[in-house]
């Protein structure tokens, strides 16, 4: 029943729906950003938003232009064009020590001649902030980088584990809007490597701050990151999160890039509403469901995760399976699984991780025997690029 205005008997308008609050903007934001040397384009171009307490991985190999993009965050370049902006304002003609941003350096460039609170004091004191609450902010440091009672020992009476929680609490001490991390990790082992990336996850959700981190190191990003930008040459080629970026890449680069991929080549031969077929050469036809949009002729490539596969002495029974023959040419065992090398029809070599759940599990097959290899339709997606 329409509720009625006083004194009427007519019905009353709709309350007017509440305006839509606006998306929450950016906290740092790339416009179209270029930087040249000479005349090699080291960033060329990117768009790119990173959100307000987000950690942000920046991927790829040597020279594609992620510390480029970190640099001019930092202010130690400047565009040639497009606009960074922090917090939605300009960072065009601000000097470094200007923006509330601070960088730790892959080499992490503590004092030598400093005690460890010299080293995470220094910046504090160049702001001359008051005696008291530099001593309290590194006191603070401190304990949230587990360095309490170490505070009066030089760099070099320090591992390097520990020398690496020193840069960062010099980094974070002065209270920066973003920490930029450059290769952070690269001078570690592999095992305080791991414990480290911990340690930073942990930090970087009780402080709140917004990291980005630039790496090479694709485990590493994607340990670390809620989002990834994978760069090449210059450019972006992916955004998205871990799981986006390793399930569903959106070309062959990226597919290559992060992990292990088998790409079988192929071209496609039918799309109806049930399935895309696929003609992969002398491997022979697939048939993918559900069906995706590419058109009857594009060229496309198969990928496969290695752990995605299975192998198997006998033919699979499943009819729904993707499958072939193959003979095994190489093993590998690396403990916690073993990893195969298969030589199919078309003379195209696949790799087959199995994780290791019985000591026997390494005698799965031995190089030279037959094997079948099979797949699950929704375990392959197809790249056209």
């Amino acid at each position: 029943m329409d509720e009625q205005l006083p004194g009427t008997g007519q019905p009353s308008e709709p309350a007017p729906a509440a305006p839509e609050a606006p998306a929450p903007r950016a906290l740092l934001q790339f416009e179209n950003v270029t930087k040249r040397f000479g005349e090699f384009a080291a960033v060329e171009g990117i768009s790119l938003d990173v959100q307000r307490g987000e950690f942000f991985a920046l991927l790829g190999p040597s020279g594609c232009g992620k510390t480029t993009l970190m640099r001019l965050v930092a202010g130690f370049e400047t565009p040639d064009a497009g606009r960074v902006l922090l917090d939605g304002r300009d960072l065009a003609g601000r000097p470094p020590h200007l923006r509330p941003v601070n960088m730790m350096f892959q080499s992490y460039a503590l004092f030598p001649h400093m005690t460890v609170g010299g080293n995470i004091a220094f910046g504090l004191k160049q702001d001359r902030l008051p005696r008291r609450e530099i001593a309290e902010r590194v006191a603070a440091m401190l304990e949230l980088v587990r360095l309490e009672g170490l505070d009066r020992r030089k760099p070099h009476q320090l591992s390097g584990g520990q020398r690496q929680r020193v840069a960062l609490a010099r980094a974070l001490v002065k209270r920066p809007k973003i920490l930029l991390l450059d290769e952070p990790l690269a001078a570690l082992d592999k095992k305080l490597r791991e414990e480290t990336q911990g340690n930073l996850i942990a930090l970087q959700r009780e402080l709140g701050t917004t990291f980005v981190v630039v790496t090479h190191d694709q485990e590493e990003a994607m340990t670390l990151a809620h989002r990834i930008a994978v760069m090449d040459r210059g450019r972006i080629a992916q955004v998205g999160t871990p799981t986006q970026i390793y399930e569903q890449p959106n070309s062959r680069y990226v597919a290559s890039f992060i992990g292990d991929i088998n790409l079988i080549e192929g071209i496609v031969v039918r799309r109806d509403t049930t399935a895309t077929q696929v003609d992969c050469g002398a491997v022979g036809y697939v048939r993918l469901a559900p069906p995706t949009a590419h058109a009857p002729g594009t060229r496309v490539a198969l990928a496969v995760r290695p752990e995605k596969l299975r192998i198997a002495a006998e033919q699979p029974t499943e009819p729904s399976e993707i499958m072939m023959q193959g003979n095994v040419e190489e093993v590998g065992y690396r403990g916690d699984m073993s990893i195969y090398k298969v030589r199919t029809r078309g003379d195209l070599l696949l790799k087959v991780t199995v994780p290791n759940l019985s000591p026997a599990a390494e005698r799965r097959a031995r190089i030279g025997e037959p094997v079948w290899l099979s797949w699950p339709p929704d375990a392959a997606i197809l790249l056209d690029r």
